[in-house]
């Protein structure tokens, strides 16, 4: 027979004063409480009952509700009595990965100004923040671990607290917030030089049969991260996820087998949120010197566009977005470029096209679809045009390659005739592949008139990736 661990109703501490609630989809709260003791929930006019399970369990469902910007208090009653003050309905994503995910907006703040500065730029946000509409909540190692009497952890995006959060996660809550008209919730949960694998648990890898079959060895501490920073949250309703991780990646020399961490990592969040269609959306790593690194590993400066390679190789899976940052760093010794504005910009993007299906968005620059051979030259196809190509300083573009049958890539050139690239380079007179910004410092100039750089590519990409059959 269980024992009455729980004396009256405890709720984890992701639930808390000031917090936003998802509108439009069920809302669980949940808990503890003595076994088989009754508990009851008020919010927005529901009235929801439940009895904690021999393990001294309980959850309801709060029906979907319409956002709502209206403060209002959530009731919970079992032997005691639990209110929260301060809750509004609205927009809720949770934001992880590693450093340049946790790039505080602190730092945000001392970033070199660009020389087009005026009096609104980003770098001033922190100064000017005050937006009761948009809450943040930072997941540490340590502050969901056990429940929290006084129900602290959610904040209004602005001072001591906003100084310390995400800055690519603020600033997509404030574009979300202001696009929408909703407000904003957003969840922290990001470790600085964290690989992927501590994010999800062995289990996730397991449901993967790519390791197995090839003998593919998880190592990097799995679920150390998960258990204290993820799972506690759910199932905390969302909307979806942001992901800002690959450094890490890198630095081992992946390639394919990241794609499949990828997988494993998507799959297991929702399947752990019961929601297989929720939405991921993440950032490509931008340009650095990693063949400059000093490893046991060989590095070079292919190390990077191959792994790059290997994120966008991710996008195979369903309802995923990536953005490129091949244009945001202006220093190629500094792993953490600034810009998060516009990291947080592209996230937002791909959320109001691919989730909030805003009618003729463009979320993504040009991306590689197919190829064609046609004499000396090569002509390529791309999605995700939008209003056209362009170069994006009006000079020739760059960072084009194209090869012959020997494999041995040139500089090419490249030329716009409409929605198309042609390519050629008078040192290959029977080409068959090109490749694109395939160097760890590419900045290059292709884009599409809508101000998003095209994502690098190789014509003659090795790697394959098969879905798991879910």
């Amino acid at each position: 027979m269980a024992s009455n661990t729980y004396a009256v109703a405890v709720i984890p501490k992701i639930l808390g004063n000031g917090m936003v609630l998802q509108r439009e989809k069920p809302v669980p709260i949940w808990g503890t409480a003595t076994v088989g003791e009754n508990v009851t929930v008020k919010f927005n006019n529901q009235v929801k009952k439940a009895t904690a399970d021999v393990s001294g369990k309980w959850e309801i469902m709060l029906d979907p509700m319409p956002a709502s910007a209206t403060p209002q208090v959530l009731e919970i009653n079992g032997t005691n009595t639990i209110k929260l003050d301060n809750i509004l309905v609205g927009e809720v994503w949770l934001c992880s990965g590693q450093s340049n995910m946790s790039y505080e907006m602190r730092k945000n703040s001392k970033v070199r100004r660009p020389d087009t500065t005026t009096v609104n730029t980003p770098i001033d946000e922190l100064d000017k923040a005050h937006n009761p509409q948009i809450r943040i909540f930072l997941v540490t190692q340590h502050n969901l671990r056990m429940p929290d009497s006084t129900h602290s952890g959610w904040d209004i995006a602005e001072g001591t607290a906003l100084r310390n959060f995400s800055a690519a996660g603020y600033f997509f809550a404030k574009n979300l917030n202001h696009d929408l008209h909703v407000p904003v919730g957003i969840i922290c949960s990001a470790i600085s030089g964290s690989r992927i694998e501590p994010w999800m648990p062995t289990e996730a890898f397991d449901a993967i049969p790519y390791f197995k079959q090839n003998n593919v060895k998880v190592d990097g501490d799995p679920g150390k991260l998960y258990v204290n920073m993820i799972a506690p949250v759910a199932p905390y309703a969302v909307r979806g996820f942001l992901w800002y991780q690959g450094e890490s990646g890198a630095y081992l020399g992946e390639t394919i087998s990241y794609t499949y961490k990828m997988e494993a990592l998507i799959n297991w969040w929702r399947q752990i949120w019961d929601d297989k269609d929720l939405p991921f959306y993440y950032v490509q790593i931008a340009p650095f010197y990693y063949s400059r690194a000093k490893s046991n590993i060989t590095y070079s400066i292919y190390t990077e566009p191959e792994f790059r390679e290997a994120q966008t190789m991710a996008l195979k899976i369903p309802h995923t977005g990536m953005i490129v940052t091949t244009d945001l760093n202006d220093s190629l010794t500094n792993i953490h470029p600034a810009f998060k504005w516009m990291v947080g910009r592209r996230l937002e993007l791909q959320a109001l096209a691919n989730t909030y299906g805003k009618k003729n968005m463009v979320f993504s620059g040009p991306m590689y679809q197919s190829m064609e051979v046609k004499g000396n030259k090569i002509i390529l196809d791309f999605k995700y045009v939008g209003n056209g190509l362009v170069s994006h300083d009006g000079k020739p573009l760059d960072y084009f390659e194209i090869a012959g049958s020997d494999g041995k890539f040139v500089m090419a050139k490249a030329i716009i005739e409409g929605n198309r690239i042609v390519v050629s380079s008078p040192e290959v007179s029977h080409p068959v592949a090109v490749r694109f910004a395939w160097t760890e410092v590419a900045d290059p100039n292709f884009y599409n008139k809508n101000g998003l750089p095209a994502v690098p590519f190789r014509t003659d990409n090795p790697l394959k990736f098969t879905l798991t059959a879910n």
